[in-house]
């Protein structure tokens, strides 16, 4: 049991021929990644990393049964890309794409939800089930097969909080990077409901940051299950000042809830357990698990 993706995941690659697909795709096959083909529109009939390059995510989906794609397009036409492969019937829809226009995302988003797909990104580094799948651009060797999920707003820090979990003796059953946009797919709280929902998952690893009510939505859930499982939290931009983005899109701190400060009083009051710094993360987390 994994979450979103799986050795069984059938995965396409929409954007395949480009520099970018063409780098991650290369480094997600040498991982182990089911990559079944991949999609660049006029390209159609080549092959590619030894692949199948189909020109449309619809011809790709008959031909291999693709149920995941990972999107390497240029922002222009990233949502687009998103559209079609919901359209196809792909089940999990993972975007790379950073500086998507949000008015496209304020369309995409609900149109892959219509669809019954699953959509993580953009402008995020993917989701890795280690040792099964890596759908993403994040460096596969941190990553250890064990018993904790991590949600992530940062593609970095979700190679910092795996390496400390690995390096505890724990490892992990999924790590999901949500991205850093204003406008994402899926949001910390609905991350965290698929790992809680996950009988391997026996702990969740939560990172934010500022700006956004992300967190404090997740850590409301959490409580009102009644934490089912320990949850270590940690937010980054502790030391950003209000009105500046830092980063990410999406992290500005537009009120007072959205400082870091706020977020971890609330995330300490839901029954988390906030560290101060990612390198407490590791020991936290065996501590919690008890």
């Amino acid at each position: 049991m994994s979450v979103l993706v799986n050795k069984d995941s059938k995965i396409i690659v929409q954007g395949f021929t480009g520099s970018e697909g063409t780098f991650h795709a290369s480094q997600m096959i040498e991982y182990g990644s089911n990559v079944v083909g991949g999609v660049t529109p006029g390209k159609g009939g080549q092959t590619h990393l030894e692949k199948p390059v189909f020109n449309t995510v619809k011809e790709a989906v008959e031909k291999t049964g693709a149920d995941v794609s990972i999107i390497f397009v240029p922002p222009a036409f990233a949502a687009d890309a998103i559209m079609e492969a919901a359209d196809a019937g792909i089940k999990v829809i993972i975007t790379i794409t950073e500086g998507i226009p949000v008015k496209d995302m304020m369309k995409a988003k609900p149109y892959a939800k219509e669809r019954g797909a699953t959509l993580v990104g953009p402008n995020c580094p993917g989701v890795i089930t280690p040792e099964e799948a890596k759908v993403g651009i994040m460096p596969g060797f941190v990553f250890k097969k064990g018993k904790v999920g991590i949600v992530s707003k940062s593609g970095t820090l979700t190679y910092e909080a795996a390496d400390q979990v690995v390096k505890a003796g724990l490892g992990i059953t999924t790590a999901i990077g949500i991205g850093g946009d204003p406008i994402i797919g899926t949001s910390t709280k609905e991350a965290v409901q698929l790992l809680m929902a996950d009988p391997e998952t026996e702990g969740i690893v939560m990172i934010g940051e500022i700006g956004g009510n992300y967190e404090a939505e997740a850590a409301r859930w959490i409580k009102e299950q009644g934490n089912p499982k320990p949850v270590v939290g940690f937010i980054a931009g502790q030391t950003a000042p209000p009105g500046r983005r830092m980063g990410h899109a999406g992290a500005i701190i537009g009120g007072a809830d959205d400082t870091a400060e706020a977020k971890m009083k609330i995330m300490s009051e839901c029954g988390i357990h906030v560290v101060n710094s990612p390198a407490d993360i590791g020991e936290t987390m065996v501590k919690a698990l008890g």
